[in-house]
């Protein structure tokens, strides 16, 4: 693949001056396998390790310079992955990484959450050693439904992280517009990660990514792989994928039965406006994320090159145009 154009250019990180790529690659799935206490799976399925860091490196030469990982993600193993490929290529990207979730490694198992300000600077600190790297660039807090008040401690421990050089920027990973907002008053807080894609618009967090000069980080700008084209209804997934048995926050899939025919046919009535000038589905999904907002920034997974490849490939197409998003939202009956 020849080298990515400019067409889409860069983002600045909110009201930070951190310059990151138009699109990052986000790491849940490369982290593996693991589960909660129960056995419900939370990871993507079983990863080739060598492949991943492959994949990395792929997406550094395509132009690809923010990644976003989490503590949580494989029980470590996906901050342990993305510092061993970045080496010392670690000043030419923005990495971005959650906290909020209590794992064992050693099960690879999730047993529950710790809101409190003595553990934010614990998992930092374990997550700087994962990552071999002294700082952070975007600490993002991982616990959705945060209490506000005590959210508005962790702000302020995230701001003691800035004043220590251990982060340069902070953020929530949450969907709830009036939780973000919190985060937002504080001077470094950069940006909201929260769930976007073209099947699951979120008008108000856009609207307070504006108000407030936040980027917009987008989880799930795929809708969990339905926007890749490559699933089938009724075709399963294998038992440690977390979408063979979807949690209640996790629409598009059923239980043992893999994508939602519902959900497959929203896509399949977008696929010639998401497919056009030559994208992928996926691209044109990516492309559509682009166009929805100048503060977006889309975070794909990847467990492969080509994954890697097409993702990193939608930024040679930039965003669909004004006519294409009215478009959509007349297909969608939005």
């Amino acid at each position: 693949m020849e080298s990515i154009e400019r067409r889409n250019g860069h983002r600045t990180l909110g009201r930070s001056n951190i310059e990151i790529s138009a699109l990052g690659f986000g790491c849940w799935a490369i982290g593996g396998e693991w589960q909660t206490v129960d056995g419900q799976p939370l990871g993507w399925g079983k990863v080739d390790d060598e492949e991943s860091v492959r994949a990395i490196h792929r997406a550094l030469e395509l132009g690809v310079t923010f990644f976003d990982t989490a503590d949580a993600y494989g029980t470590g193993h996906s901050e342990r992955l993305l510092g061993r490929a970045l080496g010392k290529r670690r000043t030419d990207v923005v990495v971005a990484t959650k906290w909020g979730n209590i794992f064992d490694e050693a099960t690879r198992t999730a047993s529950g959450q710790d809101d409190t300000p003595e553990y934010a600077r614990r998992a930092l600190t374990a997550s700087l050693k994962r990552l071999g790297t002294d700082y952070v660039d975007l600490y993002q807090l991982h616990i959705s439904d945060a209490d506000l008040e005590r959210a508005a401690q962790l702000r302020e421990i995230c701001e003691e992280f800035v004043r220590e050089g251990l982060i340069r920027a902070y953020a929530w990973s949450t969907d709830d517009p009036e939780r973000a907002a919190v985060f937002a008053q504080g001077p470094h807080c950069a940006a909201v990660q929260h769930r976007l894609n073209v099947l699951q618009d979120a008008p108000e967090m856009l609207a307070l990514c504006e108000e407030s000069g936040l980027a917009s980080i987008n989880r799930s700008p795929l809708a969990m792989g339905l926007l890749t084209g490559k699933r089938a209804a009724g075709q399963p997934l294998e038992a440690g994928d977390i979408r063979s048995a979807p949690p209640a926050w996790l629409p598009g899939f059923q239980r043992g039965e893999g994508a939602d025919a519902q959900w497959l046919r929203r896509v399949d009535a977008l696929r010639s406006v998401l497919t056009s000038e030559g994208r992928t589905l996926a691209q044109g999904a990516l492309a559509w994320l682009w166009a929805r907002s100048p503060r977006t920034i889309p975070i794909p997974g990847f467990r492969s090159v080509v994954q890697a490849e097409d993702n990193a490939g939608a930024l040679r197409y930039g965003p669909l145009t004004a006519d294409q998003l009215t478009e959509i939202e007349e297909i969608l009956a939005r």
